[in-house]
């Protein structure tokens, strides 16, 4: 798979979220209220969810729009799209 122009963000974004995530394991180790670890990971959860939208939308913008303009490769981009929307 080549990389798209919405890659590099993804990767900043994940790699925020394993930060934050780091960050509520230790949270967790030195007991820490409640609240404030379920708020961090309300936060890593957030981070991770809009990378993979980000990267499902940019998939079927560039990927399956591609695939489209092809007759042959329609039905293979019509059970891709149904097969990822699984992860929405």
């Amino acid at each position: 798979m080549s990389q798209h122009s919405s890659h590099p963000e993804i990767v900043k974004r994940l790699k925020r979220a394993k930060g934050h995530l780091e960050s509520v394991i230790k949270m967790i180790e030195d007991e820490q209220p409640c609240l404030e670890v379920a708020q961090q990971m309300y936060a890593v959860e957030s981070a991770i969810s809009k990378a993979k939208k980000t990267l499902i939308h940019d998939h079927l913008d560039h990927c399956l729009e591609h695939a489209l303009e092809d007759k042959k490769s329609s039905v293979k981009a019509v059970k891709e799209f149904k097969e990822i929307t699984k992860y929405l």
